[in-house]
């Protein structure tokens, strides 16, 4: 694998269209890019599990982000029918609390005791949002403390329920790798290249930033989505994070 399908292999892109047509049509200009495709609430609500299945047989590696956070039996049939949908990566929210999660890695192994020839998909905590600041976790949420301190608590919980990362701003890399080891993975959302709007994102760095930080993946949406050349953007971004190494 050489330096470019490494970076691309970590590069998520977000399918945050609003019409299945309009991201078959970004898919169509990615072609030939081996990046992660992220599928979040909008597309999988409105396609369900056709279009993630039509990914995988184009051969993308998959992150369906759906951030589950229910009662743990729930959670764990949840795991247990999106691990059967060959997903390689799928979310869900760590203040849940440690029995959810622990659930929801239940549910991903009696999938695969189920059907053996099933890759095991990477299950991942939600920290705190990227939309999160200070006086909203503070004021609204009712969670003392700083930012990073709640992130880097979700992400101990996380790692204690046996899940093998977290999603959290790139920020908090450091600290999470510092607290949960640097084999604890980061998917790291709140990525803006330089000159991007942050938009409603409140913790943010560049592509580069991101990677000197030590994150493992990065996600980007609109900065490629909204770029008047979707392909350029994203080989811009791509060949920003190559500098990491």
């Amino acid at each position: 694998m050489n330096i470019f399908e490494q970076a691309a292999g970590r590069l998520m892109v977000a399918l945050d269209c609003p019409t299945v047509e309009q991201a078959r049509q970004l898919i169509d200009t990615l072609e030939g890019i081996p990046c992660y495709m992220k599928v979040g609430m909008q597309l999988y609500y409105s396609e369900g599990p056709d279009f993630v299945r039509e990914l995988k047989d184009r051969g993308y590696s998959v992150f369906l982000d759906l951030k589950m956070h229910d009662i743990p039996n729930t959670v764990k049939n949840g795991a247990f029918s999106i691990t059967s949908l060959g997903v390689d990566m799928f979310n869900v929210h760590a203040a849940g609390g440690l029995k959810m999660m622990k659930a929801a890695k239940e549910g991903v192994l009696e999938a695969m005791a189920a059907s053996p020839a099933l890759k095991q998909p990477i299950l991942i905590g939600v920290t705190q949002l990227t939309s999160t600041d200070q006086t909203m976790l503070n004021e609204e949420l009712g969670i003392p403390g700083t930012v990073e301190q709640s992130v880097v608590s979700y992400a101990l919980l996380t790692k204690e329920a046996g899940l093998d990362g977290v999603v959290a701003s790139p920020l908090e890399v450091q600290a999470i790798k510092s607290a949960c080891g640097k084999d604890f993975k980061t998917v790291t959302p709140g990525i803006r290249p330089a000159g991007s709007a942050a938009g409603d994102q409140s913790r943010t760095l560049t592509p580069l930033e991101a990677m000197q930080q030590g994150t493992d993946y990065i996600v980007v949406g609109r900065p490629i989505i909204s770029a008047p050349s979707p392909r350029e953007a994203a080989l811009q971004i791509i060949e920003e994070m190559k500098q990491a190494w």
